[in-house]
């Protein structure tokens, strides 16, 4: 999942790539503009950013926008949604879902990297971005309710567990969105220290279970129900620990921020 701002389709021609620009030097160039790691888990961190940063430079050759970049993560992702909730329990649909949302979670994050190679991002496009996030992260685990229980083939009170893994994936990303527009409102932003600069990698394996990759991953596991059971619920109780830690500290920090004054709570004048 990403939380960036993209170009609103049409764009102006003077954000085209540079003819006498080569794939590499396109590369390069992202790497001067691409957002920090601060706080990324280890996948999205080590491995999908990177993803995305090849599939950026190309998108951003091939002339595509940000908005048609997110639209073919969101292709990506969905087909696998499809799969999962209409394709057999098999080792197959295992690694065929886990490749397409690998694929869809590489391009969400190539995206907001095309968009800051052409200069900025719209209003419309950080819509859309989200907009897609929201349904992949609470449709995903409504599509294995549909797979699994249309195979019959784990207790009907286990499917509560991917109900419940649904919810807290909604509710965290609600949670890191509406934080990024309540400090917006209050004229705050993360402030970065020292440390941010090179994030640790150890927090980064720490907060790994609650990946939004490390997920994708385990459908690889599908097949095999009875581990895929137990590695998917041990990452939903993982994710929902990490958020029940995560609202008190957000709140905390909510407590110290104020609204511009003359602003009321609902956000009117």
């Amino acid at each position: 999942m990403t939380t960036t701002l993209h170009q609103e389709d049409p764009v102006p021609a003077s954000t085209s790539a540079p003819a006498a620009e080569t794939y590499a030097q396109t590369l390069a160039r992202l790497g001067s503009v691409q957002k920090g790691a601060r706080g990324a888990p280890a996948y999205s961190r080590f491995v999908n950013r990177r993803a995305g940063r090849v599939l950026a430079a190309w998108a951003y050759r091939a002339g595509l926008t940000p908005n048609q970049v997110t639209t073919i993560s969101a292709v990506w992702t969905f087909s696998a949604i499809a799969v999962l909730a209409l394709a057999p329990v098999a080792w197959w649909t295992g690694v065929l879902v886990a490749f397409l949302l690998l694929v869809g979670y590489a391009f969400d994050s190539a995206d907001g990297q095309v968009a800051r190679l052409r200069g900025g991002g719209s209003i419309a496009g950080e819509w859309l971005d989200h907009i897609i996030d929201a349904v992949k992260v609470s449709s995903l685990h409504l599509a294995l309710v549909v797979g699994l229980y249309r195979a019959d083939v784990v207790p009907d009170a286990w499917l509560l567990v991917p109900l419940a893994y649904s919810a807290v994936w909604s509710v965290l990303f609600f949670a890191m969105i509406l934080n990024d527009q309540l400090r917006r409102q209050a004229g705050t932003t993360m402030r970065a220290t020292a440390g941010d600069e090179r994030p640790s990698v150890l927090r980064s394996l720490v907060v790994a279970p609650t990946d939004y990759g490390v997920l994708c991953l385990a459908f690889a596991l599908y097949g095999a129900v009875t581990l895929f059971g137990v590695v998917y619920a041990l990452l939903g109780l993982a994710t929902a620990g990490y958020l029940a830690l995560a609202l008190r500290s957000w709140f905390a920090e909510m407590r110290t921020l104020r609204r511009p004054e003359g602003q009321s709570r609902g956000g009117e004048a």
